[in-house]
């Protein structure tokens, strides 16, 4: 395989302690290069160490970090809610309810339709830094439906998630109980060859505790692991019941009691925060300090989705986390990288080491802070993808 030397990076983001005395989890190395041999990072460190490769390219003194880990989002789906953000940037409370009018556009839609949409979005994503992302299906509620959603995007990503159990399907709304035989039984059936993970929406107005537990459970059977979305609107059983069933993630925790704070400190159940969530639908923010200062593992995504957090843009989600919750720029950048990864419980992205995939991203910038310290700036100027530069997109 040939190798690929990019040399003259001002700064790089390793995410190795063990690289960069003194720079903390971020392993920061200065004035660095990267070797990269076919998909995978071979060598690390100062540039002026830099061993022989077959081609070399200039960073030219930028910043560069660990292509972005977007380790929730909803990007199977058609239509558009302009209308209900316009409106509840007007005063209208989000709820879950909305998820309906998704479910109705993305049913009527073709494959090669959804499939168009997840690839521009994909794009879209890249061209900001991500170079892994999950996605889920929840937008058909019907065994067909969500068979096709997983389906479709289990040829961009390994990363998929069932989500039959996102909000009960208007079909069964005189009767959860089905619907929940249902998402347990021939749904998963169909679903569970095109799926990694399973996933449900614990939260008043979808599914209970003992709904979730139901899901989830089952799903484990069929040899799907779990992540749960838990205690975005309200307190409830969500965290708990993730820490339980050792499940990947509790994704939005952003209602917490000390008790649940805890249970995340003292599982391998990483708590994902979502700011575009909250941002999009003015909602209390998730105290991200809180729960480092516990020791708890913390994510950032984007959470992207039509209805309450169209962003695919984890720089975005940055600098919301650095603003409004908390976190200092070092950990949110750790948290967008190493901490999406270790949400989706993978070693071999999210950090610049060897034998990692050779996801990288060069900034505009001489430090990842102005991730945070420029928001709204473009400054990911350069994105390379399992040892290419790329223009295509993230898997």
């Amino acid at each position: 395989m040939s190798t690929t030397l990019v040399t003259n990076i001002g700064s790089l983001v390793t995410n190795d302690p063990a690289q960069g005395a003194g720079t903390g989890p971020l392993g920061l190395i200065r004035n660095a290069a990267v070797v990269m041999e076919g998909e995978r990072v071979a060598w690390v460190g100062e540039a002026a160490a830099a061993p022989a490769a077959d081609t070399s390219y200039d960073a030219r003194g930028r910043a560069a970090i660990p292509g972005f880990v977007d380790s929730h989002s909803h990007l199977v789906f058609a239509g558009d809610r302009t209308e209900e953000f316009n409106a509840r940037m007007s005063g209208r409370a989000y709820s879950a309810g909305g998820i309906r009018t998704t479910v109705a556009a993305t049913r009527a839609a073709s494959d090669e339709a959804l499939e168009a949409n997840l690839t521009h979005y994909l794009r879209e994503a890249l061209r900001q830094g991500t170079t892994t992302f999950e996605t889920k299906s929840g937008y058909g509620l019907t065994t067909h439906d969500e068979a096709r959603a997983l389906r479709i995007a289990s040829a961009h990503t390994d990363e998929v998630t069932y989500l039959g159990a996102h909000i009960v399907s208007p079909d069964y709304a005189d009767d959860p109980a089905a619907y929940v035989e249902l998402v347990t039984g021939d749904m998963l059936d169909a679903c569970a060859p095109h799926a990694r993970w399973i996933d449900v929406f614990c939260e008043k107005g979808a599914f209970d505790g003992d709904q979730a537990r139901a899901v989830l459970t089952a799903g484990r059977a069929k040899g799907l692991h779990p992540r749960i979305h838990a205690n975005q609107l309200s307190y409830g059983p969500g965290v708990q019941l993730a820490a339980e069933l050792d499940a990947a993630s509790a994704d939005h925790c952003t209602h917490l009691t000390d008790a649940d704070v805890d249970a995340l400190a003292n599982s391998r159940t990483v708590a994902t925060l979502l700011p575009g969530a909250e941002f999009s639908t003015r909602a209390a923010w998730p105290d991200a300090r809180r729960l480092i200062d516990a020791g708890a593992t913390v994510a950032l995504s984007t959470d992207c989705n039509p209805g309450s957090s169209f962003t695919s843009s984890m720089p975005f989600c940055i600098a919301l986390a650095v603003r409004d919750m908390g976190m200092t720029p070092d950990e949110a950048l750790w948290s967008a990288t190493a901490g999406g990864a270790a949400a989706l419980r993978r070693t071999d992205v999210g950090r610049v080491t060897p034998g990692a995939r050779a996801d990288l991203a060069l900034l505009d910038a001489p430090s990842h802070v102005h991730l945070a310290y420029r928001p709204g700036v473009p400054l990911v100027s350069e994105v390379w993808h399992r040892g290419r530069r790329t223009t295509g997109h993230a898997g």
